[in-house]
């Protein structure tokens, strides 16, 4: 039986992590701030992950054979952690983003070395806790949260960059609830002048990569995306498909606030890594329709 600890994960596809695995035969010890009741079945530590003090008084002796840190946005944050947990597990699995490359633009898929944590930056004394600025640089401090668990090469540590996640009845963002909105009003859909298509990945796909890569031994940065890209009238059209009449408008703006899932800058994720350590990717194009459906069921 593995010793495994997530911080966070209470809903979306933190849960089906956790699900996955107790099905395996893991004991799960979940980590949070006791707002809300991990799954059945785990053992739950009450803690907050800002306050170090606070995480060791909750862990005690505890080790772990892997942390999966869903939580982890700024690196005030991954200094903690790192220092806390350094000694205390065979691996740590920070939850990163495709927004670590939000300043490329690349036709080509981006590979992991676009962005390599060992030459960002880190900058502790930035207001990280204010939640308007960590907003406003979501990309930067994940970047910096990478770079301070790189900066230890002792510490053995694998930064997963998550695609857009799409599907489920639970997703929360609300982002193809945006695009269901417009369609069914006809109402204009912004978009850059240029608009570039994305990588996505299912919401069951990033919970089986997060299971799988607890229990691998690579580290370092790797890109969690499904195979191709989608673009804005794919994801519409995929949309469209539920709201009956429903009319897609793409108003093309040169400046000012877009929708989600539009993008001025080309930076789709290169899954190669991955896929070569062994792990399989489906295909966006294939499941994006049963992703929706799932999403906007009720408007059937």
């Amino acid at each position: 039986m593995r010793e495994v600890c997530v911080i966070g994960g209470n809903r979306y596809f933190g849960k089906r992590l956790i699900a996955r695995l107790m099905a395996a035969g893991d004991r799960v010890t979940v980590i949070n701030r006791g707002s809300s009741a991990p799954p059945a079945g785990t053992i739950h530590l009450v803690a907050d992950r800002n306050d170090g003090h606070s995480l060791e008084k909750a862990l005690g002796s505890r080790t772990f054979d892997a942390v999966v840190d869903q939580v982890c946005y700024t690196p005030r944050q991954a200094q903690i952690a790192r220092r806390v947990f350094a000694g205390r597990t065979r691996r740590y699995v920070m939850t990163s983003t495709v927004e670590v490359y939000e300043y490329e633009d690349s036709a080509a898929l981006v590979r992991e070395d676009a962005v390599d944590p060992r030459t960002v930056a880190i900058d502790l004394a930035l207001p990280w806790d204010e939640e308007k600025f960590l907003d406003a640089h979501y990309g930067e401090g994940k970047r910096q949260a990478e770079a301070v668990f790189a900066v230890d090469p002792t510490f053995p540590y694998v930064a997963v960059r998550v695609a857009h996640v799409l599907g489920g009845d639970d997703d929360f963002t609300g982002r193809l609830d945006h695009y269901a909105e417009r369609v069914r009003s006809g109402e204009p859909i912004a978009v850059p002048a240029v608009n570039h298509p994305a990588t996505y990945v299912h919401v069951e796909e990033i919970a089986d990569f997060l299971a799988w890569v607890a229990g691998a031994e690579f580290t370092g940065p790797v890109n969690a995306a499904s195979h191709g890209v989608l673009t804005t009238e794919e994801l519409c059209a995929a949309v469209a498909v539920h709201i009956p009449n429903g009319h897609t408008v793409l108003q093309h703006v040169e400046v000012g606030e877009v929708s989600p899932f539009s993008f001025a800058r080309s930076y789709g994720m290169d899954n190669s890594r991955a896929t070569e350590l062994g792990f399989t990717f489906g295909t966006a194009k294939e499941w994006l329709p049963i992703a929706v459906a799932e999403t906007l069921g009720k408007d059937s």
